[in-house]
């Protein structure tokens, strides 16, 4: 065999060796993670359901439930940047275990509020139990996925919130009409759905293998194959640039991130936690109606989650994969302000908006994995994330505010257009390379 064979011969045994590396990956921990995303959703958003009742119940204004609502996104944004940074450096596995044990209790907690002011308590330190989960799920990530696969993992990842949704949305329904041992529906819903976020984060300190060296299902060939990867595209991206986490912070392009995320997240919490009331207001239905109709935009953002992130990957573009949906999104909304009497149309522009969000963050979340070196990048999702959840404050507490001011649901539906359609416009604005070195396209 001569040397030409050989070094063919060579290339195809370790394309097929990554080949099963990747696959083998995938299986063991996507399904995990979303398993993971799910409870979390769950346990986040379920005060949205639980306002059905709950505001009625407690004699909360509009106000009242956003300032609650906010509330949760000033301890969540604390621990945000050094949570990143733990995982990177420490152990997603254990800090991530910690996380799920501590919000599961707050859920449960949360459950027997009875004034205000309890309720914010509830919510302020469901936000510091619930910190940096997320910006440490993505910083995990990437110590598993190469760069060609990040945002479909990301993807993945993220498919967990619709998915979340039909499933937490006919159980909520379910659990509002229950009053079991004197106590109402909305109780029973914090109650049950903070104990499996406790049970999941036992497993985790179990399952969860931090970084691929130490992986012992792991056969030794696949095992060297992908830490070499993910060594070469490191140093690759250190060629380019080495920024370090304050010089990351200082990047125009990364200050435009932080506040397109922002924008696109006061709208989006604000509809996430609104949503029920908006379609309960604008329909008039029942709770259970109301809770069924939300499988619509769940649906909706799973399949376009899943084909904008596996499009976004094989062609290697970030930027108008996270523009466009924000955009579609943001013009439904806009629409729902000129048909709101016509209830099917408002109906239908208020779910088709909700669904086509959920397809920008798989794209938009591959973006600064493209721009940074490792340690910069955890740090900075964590900023961009920790900022940008802070429009859950804003949003959230602007939305009750305009809804108790106008008496209407207009204004809010205009706010969420308007930071929509900007987010998407500041996307646009970004120009970034990936990385000399660093193939993007799927082999």
């Amino acid at each position: 065999m001569n040397s030409h064979n050989r070094v063919a011969l060579t290339k195809a045994s370790l394309k097929d060796v990554g080949g099963r590396a990747r696959r083998r990956v995938a299986y063991r921990l996507l399904p995990f993670v979303f398993l993971l995303y799910i409870v979390n959703y769950i346990d986040r958003v379920n005060v949205s359901f639980a306002n059905l009742r709950m505001s009625a119940d407690l004699g909360f204004s509009d106000r009242v439930y956003g300032l609650g609502v906010g509330v949760f996104y000033i301890t969540y944004v604390l621990f945000e940047i050094p949570g990143a940074i733990i995982v990177e450096r420490w152990s997603a596995r254990k800090w991530i275990a910690r996380i799920m044990i501590s919000w599961g209790i707050v859920t449960i907690l949360t459950g027997f509020v009875h004034t205000a002011t309890q309720f914010y308590g509830a919510r302020f330190l469901l936000g510091a139990a619930e910190s940096s989960f997320f910006p440490g799920m993505i910083v995990y990530l990437t110590h598993w996925f190469c760069v060609r696969d990040r945002s479909r993992a990301i993807a993945c990842l993220y498919a967990a919130n619709p998915a979340a949704a039909l499933i937490g949305s006919p159980l909520a329904g379910w659990l509002i009409g229950v009053h079991w041992r004197s106590l109402a529906g909305w109780r029973w819903l914090f109650i049950l759905e903070g104990i499996p976020a406790v049970v999941v984060g036992v497993i985790t300190y179990f399952y969860m293998t931090d970084r691929p060296g130490q992986a012992p299902w792991l056969p030794d060939d696949e095992k060297d194959w992908l830490v070499n990867e993910l060594h070469v595209e490191l140093q690759a991206k250190n060629k380019v640039r080495t920024p370090t986490i304050l010089q990351a912070f200082a990047d125009a392009r990364i200050l435009r991130l932080i506040l397109a995320y922002f924008l696109a997240l006061t709208g989006a919490l604000g509809t996430i936690y609104w949503i029920p009331t908006f379609l309960k207001r604008l329909s008039g239905v029942s709770n259970q109606r109301v809770t069924s109709l939300l499988l619509i935009p769940a649906l909706i953002g799973i399949v376009g989650m899943l084909i904008n992130g596996w499009h976004s990957d094989r062609t290697a573009e970030r930027h108008w994969h996270s523009a466009v949906p924000l955009v579609a999104a943001g013009l439904m909304f806009g629409l729902l302000t000129l048909v709101r009497n016509e209830v099917p149309l408002a109906i239908a522009c208020l779910l088709l908006g909700s669904g086509f969000l959920y397809a920008y963050y798989p794209a938009f979340w591959a973006i600064p994995t493209t721009m940074l070196s490792e340690a910069a990048a955890a740090a900075t999702f964590g900023l961009i994330n920790s900022i940008g959840q802070l429009g859950g404050l804003a949003g959230n507490y602007t939305i009750g505010y305009l809804n108790d001011r106008t008496h209407s649901l207009v204004a809010s539906f205009e706010l969420i257009a308007f930071v929509y359609v900007l987010a998407g416009g500041l996307i646009l604005s970004l120009r970034v390379r990936a990385p000399v070195g660093v193939s993007q396209k799927p082999h």
